[in-house]
């Protein structure tokens, strides 16, 4: 078919007005300017493509050079009328030839199309309700109006102009303004054949005319740092984790065993990808018996060396070890091993990086508009407004997307305690009590009971962790219960047992000589430990800084350190609560924590020397965990004073304590901790009369973790209980303390 003959067009300019607008980056309505208009006499056409020789307008039967205005601007009028270049839906469809210097390149126009962003999706942002916001916000590939291509939509109610710009616009976002939908905030443009793996950020005209290049907020995938360009990105995964899915929300977290195996991952095998970590994380922890892992960090962040705690991109797994769908692959991965996923989430603050979210759009967006409440003391970063409705939606719904895209089983949320307190850190007059004269941070409040109210409420069988280090009250209790303080509960499922961390550690940090007159920092949580549905944590935070390794907080020789690792070890398992446990803690690594080598695997060798003593730890670990998971008396009623009765709190002239646990059932496990090197002969020990006999379940002395091999009941395996009463039970045991131990004893 011949190339039909070139219409006549009469010059069509843009308004001086909007033509500076354009070229400013500063127009909120591109769409009503650019693209194809009914005009007297036929259709107007304009396009903006800067470093362009030519462009010519193409439909079907049509060809139409437009003329040159410069700037980058062309126009024509078309003697045709509007409804010669029709689509499905009534608007003008053509095509665009655009011709450089190096070559001409056909392609849709971005100003023909409808808004590609529906009303019930604004009014949704609008009321900060969108429950799915990174649906709607972000960069999209789709297909719209028959054409494939990419919508792109940023929240920045304050800028005077947003254009997108990448990769696909040689950085030059000059022809690719964007419209303002209204008084929500939110700019969309749909750009064709744009698509998976393109870079781009938004370029933002400030209220006072500057201009600043940011990545995108709701970026679901980033450039490897430190580039810092966001990245288009469809996920075409396929998941094979349907049966755990299915059981995980069986049994409530508190009322089921949960234990933690903490993981830095970039170091917890350096330079492995999550795809090859996949291949070795999921069996390594399932050979020592954990139900979850906690991955941090995640979310991406500018230095690699950290926690992770300092997000720039809380909709993106961080790309230095591969992309969204080699992230759900580890995640995929440890559920087909039976693992539950729980990441550390970080909605209490966020980093001042020019290019992130610190004043975003030329005025406090993210951050709280008073100076004083927007920096974080501590950390040199900003706190989120969490009075602003559209922030809040922006974190409710980011939890939603890691615990729905992601499959994540749990979120452990990071500092609970600076977000719950106006005055956290701060001086008198350096903040402003609430309404109501109290400390109390009232919207951090609300935001916390909405976040958990609808994880929950999505997403059966994820547990919400709080890191909270205070005596808030109502932490893990329902947002409906009001409590004492007038408050309805955070809502959270657990949360941090950060007293008896700091306490028991204290304790175990003495000579054992000095152990006999702090025996209440070993026994002390018990007064609160119903309060909260409780996590006792051995952290990252416990390792690092000068803190020194777990086993190296123990005072004596190498034997003496490892055996109170051990008796330790099994009395934190024993313990109400969950367990959590920082990676190289499980085969007592002497050396602090380092991001450069990770854990100091070495020590595992066979060839090094020592190699037995650390295998003796992580063996001990391997079968807490595993007498720990067919035990419901260590799990079943955490939670409930009824699952822990005293046998014997106040043995401090030996450093002995024991005590009682019991599942829902009734059937007990007897703990015994003696945190003395002292061996205790014939140690009689209160117990129950309805037992007829008790066998050894599990003792940290024994040789095979390394220990002396002490057996608690002698050549008596069973041991049966004498009728003689003994710390106010009916009846007792006569057993062989080990030095520095911890014995387990359970119904024969």
């Amino acid at each position: 078919m011949p190339r039909p003959a070139p219409l006549e067009v009469v010059p069509a300019p843009c308004p001086p007005e909007d033509r500076e607008r354009l070229l400013a980056g500063t127009h909120h309505d591109p769409h009503g300017v650019l693209g194809a208009h009914p005009a007297d006499g036929g259709t107007v056409v304009r396009a903006l493509r800067p470093h362009a020789r030519s462009v010519t307008v193409v439909a079907e039967g049509l060809r139409a050079d437009l003329h040159d205005d410069g700037d980058g601007f062309f126009s024509g009028r078309l003697p045709l009328a509007h409804d010669r270049l029709p689509d499905d839906q009534g608007v003008p469809a053509y095509r665009l030839l655009v011709g450089y210097e190096s070559g001409t390149h056909e392609t849709e126009d971005a100003y023909r199309f409808l808004p590609s962003l529906g009303d019930l999706d604004l009014h949704l942002i609008g009321e900060g309700r969108h429950e799915e916001l990174w649906k709607a916000l972000g960069a999209e590939p789709m297909v719209h109006q028959g054409v494939t291509g990419t919508r792109f939509t940023v929240w920045a109610p304050n800028a005077r102009g947003v254009r997108v710009t990448g990769t696909f616009a040689y950085w030059d976002g000059t022809g690719f303004p964007m419209r303002s939908l209204g008084a929500t905030g939110v700019w969309e443009l749909f750009v064709p054949a744009v698509g998976e793996g393109e870079l781009y950020k938004f370029e933002i005209t400030r209220p006072d005319g500057s201009r600043t290049l940011r990545a995108d907020p709701m970026a679901r995938r980033t450039e490897c740092p430190p580039a810092t360009a966001s990245v288009i990105t469809s996920s075409d995964y396929a998941w094979g984790d349907e049966e755990w899915l299915e059981r995980r929300g069986a049994v409530p977290a508190h009322e089921a065993p949960l234990s933690v195996y903490e993981v830095h991952l970039p170091s917890w095998r350096p330079g492995l990808g999550y795809r090859q970590l996949a291949e070795q994380l999921p069996a390594y922890v399932a050979e020592l018996g954990f139900t979850h892992v906690e991955l941090m960090p995640v979310a991406e962040h500018p230095f690699g060396g950290s926690w992770g705690y300092q997000v720039t991109g809380f909709y993106a797994p961080t790309a230095r070890m591969g992309t969204p769908d080699d992230f759900k692959y580890l995640v995929d991965s440890l559920h087909r091993a039976g693992i539950g996923v729980i990441m550390d989430w970080v909605p209490a603050h966020f980093p001042r990086d020019a290019w992130a979210l610190a004043e975003f759009d030329g005025r406090p967006l993210y951050e709280h508009p008073d100076p004083q409440r927007a920096a974080h003391p501590d950390w040199g970063t900003l706190e989120f407004d969490l009075g602003r409705r559209e922030v809040r939606n922006f974190l409710v719904a980011n939890a939603v997307y890691w615990c729905e895209e992601f499959h994540i089983d749990g979120l452990r949320v990071d500092a609970v305690a600076s977000m719950l307190y106006l005055d956290y850190s701060r001086e008198d007059g350096q903040w402003t009590p609430n309404e109501h004269g109290g400390r109390e941070n009232l919207d951090a409040v609300a935001f916390l009971q909405e976040m958990n109210a609808t994880v929950y409420r999505r997403v059966p069988g994820v547990v919400t962790i709080a890191e909270e280090s205070t005596a808030w009250d109502g932490v893990t209790r329902a947002t409906h219960h009001v409590g004492p303080s007038g408050f309805g509960g955070l809502g959270f499922g657990l949360k941090w047992n950060m007293g008896w961390m700091h306490d028991s550690l204290e304790y175990m940090e003495r000579d054992p000589v000095h152990r006999a007159y702090h025996h209440d920092r070993i026994t002390f949580s018990m007064v609160y430990a119903y309060s909260e549905n409780y996590v006792l944590p051995i952290s990252h935070d416990e390792v690092v800084h000068g803190k020194r390794s777990l086993v190296s907080k123990m005072p004596g020789d190498w034997w003496r350190q490892r055996a109170d690792l051990r008796a330790y070890l099994g009395f934190m398992w024993a313990h109400p609560g969950k367990q959590l446990l920082f990676m190289g803690q499980e085969f007592a690594q002497g050396a602090e924590w380092s991001e450069a080598h990770g854990p100091d695997w070495w020590l595992l060798d066979p060839s090094y020397g020592a190699a037995a003593d650390h295998r003796g730890v992580r063996d001990l670990v391997g079968d807490l965990n595993a007498v720990y998971r067919r035990t419901p008396a260590l799990w079943q009623r955490d939670v409930s004073p009824d699952g822990f009765r005293w046998v014997l709190p106040d043995g401090a002239g030996d450093n002995v304590l024991a005590f009682l646990r019991y599942d829902a059932e009734g059937s007990p496990l007897l703990a015994v901790c003696n945190f003395s090197p002292v061996v205790r002969e014939g140690f009689r020990v209160g117990v129950p009369d309805d037992v007829p006999a008790w066998t050894e379940v599990l003792c940290t002395d024994a040789a095979r973790y390394g220990g002396s091999g002490l057996s608690p009941t002698g050549d008596a395996a069973p041991v049966k209980p004498e009728p003689q009463p003994w710390h106010g039970l009916p009846a007792s045991l006569r057993l062989t303390l080990p030095p520095l131990s911890t014995v387990w004893l359970a119904p024969a």
